[in-house]
Formats: structure tokens, sequence, C-alpha cells
């Protein structure tokens, strides 16, 4: 099978192997033409700077999540070292970071495992999804899902590989073997963005902006034109020569130029392609730098990251990736999870309400919060005792009384403990009125 036969019959718009409107290979490697006139491609996107904006946030924000391994049921942590040390030279958050931009942008990640004599992964190689394509076989006893992929590597060298020789992530699609690209689904979109801005780019590049013009009555040569032109702006120029009047001889006369409004109307259209963008990424508009049409204040821009990693980077891009490492790169009986508490908690007063409410109803220990706040544990059982709120006693009843005494000295122990609580109070409240009087 040649190369170009690879892409014969993988002509749908989700697979990285072919552009985005045609199979030819000349529009390939160049991005498909689209009806405003500018060819699209997963790297020429990138020129937009909302398309940068939203697949830097994604990707970075992702990459830079905590991941952590757990056995299954226990919940206990568990270490793996392919996780902390995946790459020879790339850091864990640099490698699922180009992962995640592969995503983005192609709608599928590719990554090989390499394996160790026992057959252990013992490092991960991330691949350009340009160059990978995917098929499907009949499944068999060495090759269950009946997958395989068409891997190019750095010497030109065509390889068929397994998924188990390559970690595949694939975005959201429709045939349940590729993911589809954002990029390839808003290339219309992206592209007339980009003309938009090319458009604004010759409008002020060929002096469509100038101020006004001189005119005069005689033809002036060069020399003439430059000389009162000179005289102009020493006459109007500076804050020294504001609210001067001009005087102009020669029969010359100034004429302002103002945007006509069909252009102004024109650079505004481009504010609606960022919309565009940040709908067809998921990416809220206040992390494009655009807060005009939302708060930038208070609880509607948290609530607004918050609506974010709930609904989007959450189920869309942290939770594949997630089951995906523990379906292929984790033993069984573990599994992966992102901490996303760092992004959802609130600023340091909501969290202490929080935290005291969990911790006085028993639902936390003095480690459970440690944890979310990333601090080390309390060394010794003290730090994982859970307490109970003695509030919460049935009527009647005393919980610090002993359990087998009998009901009336546990209710004259109640009555004491009431009254030194109340005799507290007295001295407190009797401590606060002098010291108003003071």
């Amino acid at each position: 099978m040649t190369l170009f036969g690879l892409f014969d019959r993988r002509s749908a718009p989700e697979n990285p192997a072919v552009p985005l409107t045609d199979a030819s290979l000349l529009e390939w490697l160049g991005g498909a033409p689209t009806e405003a006139g500018v060819q699209v491609s997963e790297r020429s996107a990138l020129h937009m700077p909302a398309v940068w904006r939203s697949v830097a946030v994604i990707a970075g924000v992702s990459a830079a999540l905590p991941l952590h391994t757990y056995r299954a049921g226990t919940k206990d942590r568990t270490d793996s070292a392919l996780l902390a040390d995946p790459h020879p030279e790339l850091t864990p958050l640099e490698l699922w970071r180009l992962a995640y931009v592969y995503r983005v942008l192609w709608g599928n990640a590719y990554v090989q495992k390499l394996r160790a004599p026992n057959g252990q992964v013992k490092e991960l190689w991330p691949i350009t999804p340009d160059r990978v394509s995917v098929d499907r076989e009949r499944p068999s006893e060495a090759n269950p899902s009946g997958k395989f992929f068409y891997a190019t590597d750095d010497w030109g060298v065509l390889h068929r590989l397994t998924p188990r020789d390559l970690l595949h992530l694939p975005g959201l699609g429709y045939d349940g073997l590729t993911g589809c690209s954002p990029v390839r689904a808003a290339a219309q979109g992206i592209s007339l963005a980009q003309a938009a801005e090319m458009s604004a780019a010759k409008l002020f590049g060929r002096g469509n902006m100038v101020s006004g013009v001189l005119q005069t009555e005689q033809r002036l040569n060069a020399e003439q034109a430059q000389a009162l032109k000179a005289r102009w702006q020493a006459k109007v120029g500076g804050i020294e020569n504001a609210h001067e009047v001009a005087v102009l001889d020669a029969g010359a006369s100034f004429k302002p130029v103002t945007m006509p409004l069909k252009d102004a109307q024109f650079l505004e259209s481009r504010e609606f392609q960022i919309s565009e963008v940040s709908r067809m990424f998921g990416v809220p508009l206040f992390l494009l730098s655009e807060t005009a049409k939302s708060t930038s204040w208070g609880t509607g821009l948290e609530q607004q990251a918050q609506g974010w990693v709930t609904f989007d980077l959450g189920p869309t891009w942290l939770s594949p990736t997630e089951q995906r490492i523990t379906k292929e790169l984790l033993p069984p009986g573990e599994y992966a999870h992102y901490r996303v508490q760092g992004l959802l908690r609130g600023d340091s007063s909501a969290r202490a309400t929080f935290y005291r409410a969990m911790r006085d109803t028993g639902v936390m220990s003095a480690n459970d919060i440690r944890a979310l706040e990333e601090l080390p544990p309390i060394p010794g059982p003290e730090g994982d005792t859970y307490l109970q709120p003695t509030y919460m006693a049935p009527l009647g009843s005393n919980p610090l009384a002993p359990a087998d005494a009998p009901a009336p000295v546990r209710a004259a122990a109640l009555m004491a403990e009431a009254r030194r609580l109340l005799a507290e109070h007295a001295d407190q409240g009797g401590h606060h009125a002098d010291d108003d009087e003071q």
C-alpha cells in the first residue's frame, strides 16, 4: 500500500490525515480553502489570537492539574513511576500539554508506549497527529479492538501499530474511531476571522485612516506639496497650537476624513468572531480577555470559572484522559484522577467557612482539610480524628456522660454542662459590658 493509498477511503473531516474539505494532498499540505478565501489548517489557525488563547488555556490548565493514582475501593494514594517521569526529556506537564494541544487542534492525541523487556510501559513519546492515520480491521487475539495505526517516524519510515503500541486520546467524534477536529469543524468561522483581520490591516495600511486632506486650486510639485504640509502641521500640530486658527493661501482648504460607517461596522464584526471561537472551543470569553459583555468582578467571574470546570473542562478534557490512562497505563486495581479542587475553591474566607462546617459536623478530619490545601498531614492519629458535634445529641441526654450511667445521672450531667456554658456566656457578656463602660 502506498502513502497516497492510505487516504483513499479516510476522507471524513474527523481524520487528521486529510484536508478540511477535500482529500487532495495539495490542500492537505496547506489547509483547505474556505468561502472567505483563506486556507485554514491546524497550524495556521493559531495565527488567530482567540484560537491561540483557547488552545493555551485548555492545554495549560489541564496539564498543570495534579494527576494522582489511587487504589480502587480504598482510595489510597499510590505512586506511579511512569506518570511521575514519563519521558527522558519532557516533564510530565510538557508531555501532557502537547497531548492536549493535539486534541484541541486535531481532535486526537497519539502517544507511543515504549516498553521494557518485561512488557511494562517505561516511556511515553507524543506523536504529531498529522503523521498518524487510523483504521479498523477484524478483531483478533493479538488486536482485540481491531483498531490499528499507520504512523510515520522522524526518518520517514511508515509503521503499523496497534493500541498496545500507541495510546490514542480521541476527542468528540461520531464514528467511534477518531475524534473530530474543532479546527476542521470551525474552518469557515476561523477563516472569516482571519480574513477580517487581513482586511482590517489593509484598511489601515493603505491610508484609509488619514485625518484629512489638504486641497488646492493649483497643481503643486513634490516640494511645494511638502512645504504646504509642513506649514499646516506647524500651525495645528502640538499642544501649544491648541485652538489656533490656521490660515491657508493659494486657495488651499482642509477636508477631514472619517471612517465610513460600513468600515466601522466591519471592524465591529471582528468581535463576533471571538465569540464564535469561544463557543466552538468551550472557553469562556473572560478567559480570552474579552470582558465587554460579562462582569469581571466578584462572584460573577468565580461562577463562570466554576461553570467552565464543571461543564466543559472536566467532562470534555479531563475525564476522558483519566479513563484512558487508567485503562491502558495503570495496573489493575488502580485508577487515575485529576485534583480540580484548586480550581473550584473560592477565596480564603469562603474556604474557611466551608472547612469549619465540614470539620464541626464530622465530615472531614484535619488531614482531609490539609490535603485539599496541599499541606502535609499531621503525624499521628490526631490528624485523622473525626469530631462528633455534641450539640446534635438527643434531647435529655449528655454525650459526655458514661454510656452505662443511668438516665438521671446523664440528665444531671447535661444540666450541669448547660449551667456551665451559661455561666461562661454571662462572664463574657460582663467583661464586654465592663469594656464598654471603660
